[in-house]
C-alpha cells in the first residue's frame, strides 16, 4: 500500500487549511454567530462560562458602585433609612442581590425601594441585557448540539471500492449502508474524481475535479437507503476511467471522493456524509458479498459482511481495450 495525503479522509474530514488570509480575516467577525457555532465544543464552553463570569462580575459591580455612591454601605439600614437596594452591604451581596435577579430567583430579602430611580434605570439594563445574552448563548449551544453532523457517523461506506462485471459492463461499484431505523428522506449520492492533470494549454490543474455518473441520467443517485446499496458507477467511452486497466491501476494516482446527502427524518435536518478512496482501495476483480437474507417476517442484515469482497473473474482490460 502506498500511504500518501489524502484530499478527504475514510471519516469525511476535508484536508484544507485556509492561511494567509490577510484583511479577510474580518469575514469571520461579521458573521461572529456562525464562526462561534463552528468552533470546537471546548472553545464554545470557555467562551460560554467566560461571557457569563464576565457580565456577572461587571453587573455586581454596577450594583455595588450605586450603592457606594449613595452611601449605603457605609450607613445602618435602621428602620428609618430606605436605600436603593435592601440588605445590600458589601460585593459579595452585591452580587447575590444580581444573580436572584438575573436568575428570577427572588428569596425576598434583597429587593430595590421605589426611592432609587437609578436602580430601578439599572434593572432595566440588566434585563434587556440577559435576555440578549442568553438568546445569543443558548442559541449557539442549541444549533451546536442539534447539527447532524453526529448522525453522518451512522452512515456507513465500504472500506473499498471494486470493479468488476455488472450486465456484462465493467462497473466501479461501492457500498452504502444506514445503521439507524430512522431514515434519510430524499437521500442523494454524489462522486467526485479527484485527479491532477495538464490542460493542451500546458496549464497543471492539481486537484481537478471530475463528476462520476453513478446514475443521475436514470435517478439510480436517488436513493431509498432502509438496507446497504450498492452504488455503481458504469465504465464507458463518458467514463474518466475508459482507459483504465488491471494494470495501469497500480500505477495511476487518482482519489474518489463520495457524498451522501439527505434529511434526517427525525430532525428534518440535511445531513452529509463523506468518504473517499484512493486506488490502493479499488479492487479490480472482485464483488461484495451478499448481506441480506429472509427471516420470519422481516429482512435481516448481517453488517459484520459489509466491508467483506471476493475475487470473480474479471477481464484485466480497459473498457477501451
Amino acid at each position: 500500500r502506498r500511504e500518501r495525503q489524502r484530499f478527504v479522509d475514510k471519516n469525511g474530514r476535508c484536508n484544507v487549511q485556509h492561511g494567509n488570509l490577510g484583511g479577510e480575516s474580518s469575514r469571520y467577525l461579521s458573521d461572529f454567530f456562525t464562526t462561534l457555532v463552528d468552533l470546537k465544543w471546548r472553545w464554545n464552553l470557555l467562551i460560554f462560562l467566560l461571557t457569563y463570569t464576565v457580565a456577572w462580575l461587571v453587573m455586581a459591580s454596577m450594583w455595588w458602585g450605586i450603592a457606594y455612591l449613595r452611601g449605603d454601605l457605609q450607613q445602618a439600614h435602621g428602620d428609618t433609612y430606605s436605600p436603593c437596594v435592601a440588605n445590600v452591604y458589601n460585593f459579595p451581596s452585591a452580587f447575590l442581590f444580581f444573580v436572584e435577579t438575573e436568575a428570577t430567583i427572588g428569596y425576598g430579602h434583597r429587593y430595590i425601594t421605589e426611592r432609587c430611580p437609578e436602580g430601578i434605570v439599572l434593572f432595566l439594563f440588566q434585563s434587556l441585557l440577559g435576555s440578549v445574552v442568553d438568546a445569543f448563548l443558548i442559541g449557539c449551544m442549541f444549533i451546536k448540539m442539534s447539527q447532524p453532523k453526529k448522525r453522518a457517523e451512522t452512515l456507513m461506506f465500504s472500506r473499498a471500492a471494486v470493479i468488476s462485471q455488472r450486465d456484462a459492463k465493467l462497473c466501479l461499484m461501492f457500498r452504502v449502508g444506514n445503521l439507524r431505523n430512522s431514515h434519510m428522506v430524499s437521500a442523494q449520492i454524489r462522486c467526485k474524481l479527484i485527479k491532477s492533470r495538464q490542460t493542451p494549454e500546458g496549464e497543471f490543474l492539481p486537484l481537478d475535479q471530475c463528476e462520476l455518473d453513478v446514475g443521475f441520467g436514470t435517478g439510480a443517485d436517488q436513493l431509498f437507503l432502509v438496507s446497504p446499496l450498492t452504488i455503481c458507477h458504469e465504465i464507458n467511452s463518458e467514463s474518466p476511467f475508459f482507459c483504465l486497466s488491471q494494470r495501469s491501476l497500480r500505477s495511476e494516482q487518482f482519489e474518489i471522493v463520495v457524498i451522501l446527502e439527505g434529511i434526517v427524518e427525525t430532525t428534518g435536518m440535511t445531513c452529509q456524509a463523506r468518504t473517499s478512496y484512493t486506488e490502493d482501495e479499488v479492487l479490480w476483480g472482485h464483488r461484495f458479498l451478499p448481506v441480506m437474507s429472509l427471516e420470519d417476517g422481516f429482512f435481516r442484515v448481517d453488517y459484520s459482511q459489509f466491508h467483506a469482497t471476493f475475487e470473480v473473474p474479471t477481464p484485466p482490460y480497459s473498457v477501451k481495450e
